[in-house]
């Protein structure tokens, strides 16, 4: 008789069972792509006010996009920020 090995518990588990996982995703990508915007206008010696003038927007919209816990970015916002910064955003479904 062999014995079956059970599957590990994993965090995705966990975040699926309280579901929680779409959620915790998208912090997740918001946080990565608010340091890499952070880190570009460091790169780049870009102070915040110079950024919101670059994407035509105001400092508290860039706040925001900076926020890393602040998840309601739009698209056009997040292209702005990218394209700022000598960037371009891309996106894909995997």
């Amino acid at each position: 008789m062999s014995k079956q090995k059970k599957k590990p518990y994993t965090l995705n588990d966990f975040l699926e069972e309280e579901n929680i996982a779409e959620e915790v995703n998208a912090v997740a990508i918001k946080r990565v792509i608010a340091w890499q915007v952070q880190q570009a206008m460091e790169h780049e010696h870009i102070t915040k006010k110079a950024m919101a003038e670059r994407m035509k927007t105001s400092r508290s919209q860039l706040d925001r996009l900076l926020d890393p816990s602040y998840t309601g970015i739009s698209l056009v916002m997040l292209s702005k920020a990218a394209k700022a910064v000598g960037r371009e955003l891309k996106m894909e479904l995997s």
